[in-house]
């Protein structure tokens, strides 16, 4: 081939890399394609806004106003304190839970049950359980939100139903979703597909109507909501590889754009990201001296941990292990644990696990240990004596002689 056809080929080459670097730039910084009136998506581990469209704007927000339901009621009643359900008169169409008055239900099951069906009778008995009246809880309710620093926030009600005055922004919204999955009960209801509410007799299965949650395996909750005046509102959260994302989008024309709104909100967010393998499976992290027999025993990463990291981000491992240990020790015992911070914030953990198995210390190297632990400063406290006890022997032979010589 000649060179001019390997210098084109060559050319032609580099072109469509460099095509598909600009495709792969274009990506990674082109707006997210979202219907919603406001939307926006921030890093759940810092708060940090990624993207936002009108994310101040003050709308209604229908049953994701229950976020602050569930919140005020998790700071103010233990999850397991059974609670009698109060009567309630349900909007037309409205989901309830449909308890008769007096049933006897736990905190977390009401809390269950109006996360993941939106359940208004719910909110209704978790709100006067918690304040002896709706109208107190409400003003709980802004309470708690001005003490966030909810600013484009205010509640009218604890159902999210259609009421001046009952309004949020994406950005309060993802605000308070980020409050609450720090909370790791909270987390867990809003990561559900299902659930048996324990509490109730007969018990009861409930299903989520969040179908994000169906259509991604990382997504990890949030909540819904629907009015007319408010539209179509969904927040949303997803966990990949140490990064947590957390999204709103309020007012999307239908059902199913709300849900690929948050979806599309996610997956755009994912995509800054880089991701880095930061600790290997099987890498020593730690070598702990062991006791008696002497050496070192390796401490080895337990599986592999990848975490996303953007333009500036910096990631490092903490190790948490002992800094000696004692056998018997079966090879892949738990010893340890690695912990990857992304800026000084927790991205994940590995536990670190024995390299190879330690056998109890015999008889002998117990001596011997002991003996090489306490023989050096045995030895030289006698000799420190010794020393001592010459200098003292000195001492007392001057001050005999001086006697006998003021005696003469």
């Amino acid at each position: 081939m000649s060179g001019r056809r390997i210098g084109a080929l060559l050319g032609i080459l580099l072109a469509l890399l460099f095509c598909a670097s600009a495709e792969a730039a274009e990506t990674q910084t082109e707006a997210p394609q979202v219907l919603a009136r406001s939307w926006a998506v921030i890093d759940g581990r810092t708060g940090e806004v990624l993207t936002q469209h009108d994310g101040e704007k003050e709308l209604p927000i229908a049953s994701t106003t229950k976020l602050m339901t569930a919140y005020v009621a998790m700071k103010d009643l233990p999850l397991g304190k059974i609670v009698r359900a109060r009567p309630y008169e349900a909007e037309p169409g409205e989901t309830v839970l449909g308890l008769p008055p007096g049933t006897k239900v736990s905190v977390r099951d009401l809390i269950y049950a109006m996360i993941l069906l939106s359940a208004g009778d719910a909110a209704n008995t978790l709100a006067i359980d918690a304040a002896g009246s709706v109208p107190r809880f409400v003003a709980q309710m802004n309470r708690y939100a001005a003490a966030l620093g909810l600013t484009n926030t205010h509640y009218a009600n604890p159902i999210g139903l259609d009421q001046p005055g009952n309004y949020s922004s994406a950005l309060d919204l993802v605000a308070l979703a980020r409050e609450l999955e720090a909370i790791p009960a909270f987390a867990k209801i809003a990561d559900s597909r299902e659930v048996v509410l324990r509490s109730l007799r007969p018990r009861r299965r409930i299903h989520t109507i969040n179908d994000l949650l169906e259509m991604a395996s990382w997504a990890t909750g949030v909540k819904t909501g629907h009015t007319l005046q408010a539209g179509y509102v969904l927040v949303g959260a997803g966990r990949k590889e140490g990064i947590q994302l957390i999204s709103a989008a309020v007012g999307a024309p239908t059902d199913e754009a709300r849900f690929t709104d948050n979806l599309e909100l996610l997956e755009w967010g994912f995509r800054q990201y880089s991701h880095r393998e930061v600790v290997r499976r099987g890498q020593a992290l730690a070598s702990p001296s062991i006791q008696y027999s002497g050496g070192n025993l390796p401490l080895r990463a337990a599986r592999t941990l990848t975490v996303g990291l953007r333009v500036g981000q910096k990631a490092t491992v903490e190790v948490d292990a002992p800094e000696q240990v004692t056998g018997p020790i079966r090879r892949g015992a738990r010893l340890g644990t690695a912990v990857v911070t992304v800026d000084g914030l927790r991205a994940g953990s590995v536990p670190l696990l024995a390299g190879r198995a330690v056998p109890e210390a015999s008889a002998f190297d117990r001596i011997r240990g002991f003996l090489g632990e306490h023989l050096v400063p045995l030895a030289i406290t006698a000799c420190a004596i010794l020393i001592a006890a010459i200098l003292l022997g000195r001492s007392i032979r001057r001050i005999r002689r001086g006697k006998r010589v003021s005696k003469k």
